[in-house]
């Protein structure tokens, strides 16, 4: 079995996402490494845990100078000794990781673009530079919805729009979930909720008017809040942070709410994101109140499936439709007829195929190349 080499910028245990649906489907068919970003710790090291089938890999530093990089290409180049890793394929999803990995020689490079890191609170001024030279480098490119795709298509030969995607299964379960969690179980009626990173991307003004305005209503808040300060979200009696929850868990509470929400403001770092969430909330059986978010937009605003909303007025105009609503039968149907072909495992077949399709187009070109070079 070969080896998949992929550095990532995000914790493998953070928000369960693209990378672990996909890694985890790599990891039947390649010895997947998932590198995480490197870390200050009181020496330099690495610890490897084997989870979902992926050996997740930290990188401890001691600190931050300029021996830094060379320093972690020590703890690869040591990782690789140890697990005797020869043929291997190097996977990024940040260009960053280029400062501590010249050293490698992969088969294969891919790149998968999955957000438009240099516009992220706090991205590092050399991440577009690296970018380049990742574009450069990689013999295909991915990206993680179609909006991103028309910005960066011209910058790479073999480049593909795979929009993350869903497991119906799973979110599935909410339609039919009858327990509820002990946190949520105290919150009234209607429920309006979102799940998700809260971050720079999070409308925390359309939050703040919308349940103002409708102190009847209430809003429950699931994810991790990182690169903001907590104090500046809204506080209500009917605004709940519930904090974290694993993906196990999303369908017991998302089985419990009325609407689900996709609260991004419309800011340069939303300008390219396409939410995993959309067809998450759509494949449990969840009516949708979103802002115009490009992927969000096109193609399921255009399709009927989610309401978009421009300000607090017109989100409670959607939300006051759609509690109205008493038949909903016709609508799930043509959600269901809409996601019916969107699943991980046919975006992890599509991806394989154009990764074997490289490999075995640089083996042809070996072959013709000692052809030539034998006449």
């Amino acid at each position: 079995m070969k080896y998949l080499l992929c550095f990532s910028h995000l914790s493998w245990n953070f928000v369960y996402q693209r990378p672990q649906h996909l890694l985890t489907r790599f990891s039947k068919h390649y010895q997947v490494f998932y590198f995480e970003e490197p870390k200050i710790g009181d020496s330099d090291r690495y610890i490897v845990n084997v989870q979902d089938g992926v050996y997740i890999v930290e990188l401890f530093v001691t600190q931050h100078d300029e021996h830094t990089n060379t320093k972690i290409e020590n703890l690869i180049s040591r990782i690789l000794q140890e697990y005797d890793i020869k043929d291997y394929l190097s996977w990024y999803y940040t260009p960053m990781a280029l400062r501590f990995t010249n050293q490698l020689n992969p088969e294969t490079i891919i790149y998968d673009s999955m957000d438009e890191l240099s516009a992220f609170r706090f991205a590092p001024p050399q991440l577009l530079e690296l970018e380049e030279e990742l574009f450069k480098m990689a013999d295909v490119v991915f990206t993680g919805g179609y909006s991103l795709y028309q910005a960066k298509k011209d910058r790479h030969h073999n480049i593909h729009a795979m929009p993350s995607s869903i497991d119906k299964a799973h979110f599935g379960k909410a339609r039919k979930i009858q327990h509820e969690p002990e946190d949520q179980a105290h919150i009234g009626f209607p429920r309006l909720g979102f799940f998700g990173v809260v971050d720079e991307r999070f409308d925390i003004e359309l939050l703040r008017e919308v349940s103002a305005q409708r102190p009847d209503w209430q809003f429950v808040i699931i994810g991790p809040v990182v690169k903001i300060n907590p104090d500046d979200l809204p506080q209500a009696d009917n605004i709940h942070y519930l904090g974290p929850k694993t993906y196990t868990e999303l369908p017991l509470y998302i089985a419990h709410w009325d609407i689900a929400l996709i609260l991004f403001a419309l800011n340069e770092s939303t300008e390219f994101i396409s939410p995993t969430k959309t067809p998450e909330y759509l494949a449990a059986g969840k009516p949708v109140i979103s802002t115009a978010i490009k992927d969000v937009v096109q193609p399921y605003g255009n399709a009927g499936l989610v309401q978009i909303v421009e300000d607090a007025d017109s989100f409670i105009l959607a939300a006051e439709k759609l509690f109205s609503e008493t038949e909903k039968d016709h609508w799930l149907r043509t959600v269901d007829h809409f996601i019916e072909d969107d699943s991980w495992d046919n975006t992890f077949q599509k991806m394989n195929r154009l990764i074997s399709q490289v490999q075995i187009n640089k083996m042809a070109k070996e072959n013709l190349k000692k052809q030539i070079n034998h006449v």
